[in-house]
């Protein structure tokens, strides 16, 4: 991040708005122009918009994109009992699973409002609870673990944060149950206090004792998704050649 922009200031957008204004002040006079001839709605207030025009029309590419979509149908292929979520994005992972069965919902931060489908449980997943234990044989944490205990999100500061929320995650899951996860994949770092990112070899030693790994798929630097791909001794050492790709995981508990 620049200097500027950690100020608030973004160069190459003032520079787009000082351009845009030129065609936006011609587009307005021919509107108004329009309006006076045959337009019914003659309230024409200022609200330029200066950056669409020269905008794509989407975007269907990068980490979120292609790891919420791929685990919402693996959800929805596997069809379980109960799924719950721990800390992914709400308007894109969650909203999909929404839109064809409940899903409960935990986060460390408050969600005040209510959805059809969506049960949200305010809790802290560093701390475990005994009241969840073995509670559902579904579960997801989507690019939220490498959060856990850098205090972002007013969360308590704890290095080994991520380590303890998939202990947790581990003892909400029933026996044979599916756990969905996806998170930073690169060389092992923490670029606090956004992030951490880890190493491929580092995931696997962490589940090589709890699960089995049903499905790997990851997203590599450009955005581009890559599904069911082999674990290879030489794709796990040098990350599939990711600095900052997302490693998502299927897998089940032994």
């Amino acid at each position: 991040m620049s200097l500027l922009k950690f100020f608030g200031i973004d160069w190459r957008l003032g520079w787009t708005n000082i351009k845009g204004l030129l065609w936006f002040l011609g587009d307005r006079s021919r509107f108004i122009a329009l309006t006076k001839q045959e337009g019914d709605i003659k309230s024409i207030l200022w609200r330029p918009i200066l950056f669409d025009k020269s905008d794509k029309g989407g975007t269907m590419t990068g980490h979120y994109f292609h790891m919420d979509l791929l685990v919402s149908q693996l959800v929805f292929k596997n069809q379980p009992l109960k799924h719950v979520d721990v800390g992914s994005r709400v308007d894109g992972f969650v909203a999909h699973v929404a839109a064809f069965r409940p899903i409960e919902i935990f986060d460390i931060r408050p969600i005040e409002s209510k959805v059809e489908n969506i049960k949200f449980i305010q809790a802290d997943f560093m701390v475990q609870d005994s009241k969840l234990a073995n509670y559902a044989d579904s579960i997801s944490c989507l690019h939220a673990i490498e959060h856990f205990g850098l205090g972002r999100y007013n969360d308590p500061i704890d290095v080994n944060g991520h380590k303890k929320g998939l202990e947790n995650m581990y003892h909400v899951l029933q026996k044979g149950g599916k756990f969905y996860f996806a998170t930073p994949m690169g060389p092992l770092r923490v670029e606090f206090n956004g992030h951490r990112v880890f190493s491929l070899r580092y995931l696997l030693d962490l589940f090589k004792e709890k699960y089995a790994i049903d499905s790997f798929s990851y997203v590599n630097d450009k955005g581009d998704l890559f599904k069911n791909t082999t674990l290879t001794k030489n794709e796990i050492e040098n990350n599939f050649n990711c600095n900052y790709g997302c490693a998502i995981f299927e897998m089940t508990k032994l």
